[in-house]
């Protein structure tokens, strides 16, 4: 018994690819305008025909050759030499982090409208107060 997997399955390319673009099986199928057992009929298949895989390539945002040449050891080199470039600028190791929370972002943003709610309901009662004493003065 060999523990050698076969390099060439396509259907765990296609699978590998789904999931690194974090998308179930479900959703692949939608695109496809399929249901989930034919998705998983495809990610069990080690082959398939030119235009299926076009199709599934298509749902996935890839071309058909990165399927096909698709490998784990290709995709963690990337992200590894992706990660290591972008330490490698001025701005060192923190140049992807974000440098604000969008949360505080958002607690201003309602304050703002707030303040913003408040001087204008301050204006229309002080119009409200002025027409009421150009009334009492007639």
């Amino acid at each position: 018994m060999s523990t050698i997997t076969k390099q060439n399955h396509i259907g765990r390319k296609i699978s590998r690819i789904r999931e690194l673009r974090d998308m179930k099986q479900e959703a692949l199928a939608q695109a496809m305008g399929t249901n989930q057992q034919a998705i998983s009929a495809i990610e069990n298949s080690e082959t398939l025909d030119d235009e299926k895989l076009a199709e599934v390539a298509k749902a996935l945002g890839v071309s058909v050759e990165a399927i096909k040449n698709f490998s784990d050891e290709a995709a963690i080199n990337y992200f590894n030499n992706f990660y290591d470039n972008s330490n490698s600028n001025s701005q060192g190791s923190f140049a992807n982090n974000c440098t604000f929370n969008s949360l505080d972002k958002l607690m201003e943003s309602i304050d703002e409208n707030k303040k913003l709610y408040e001087r204008l309901l301050q204006t229309e009662k002080d119009k409200i107060e002025y027409l009421e004493k150009l009334l009492n003065a007639k």
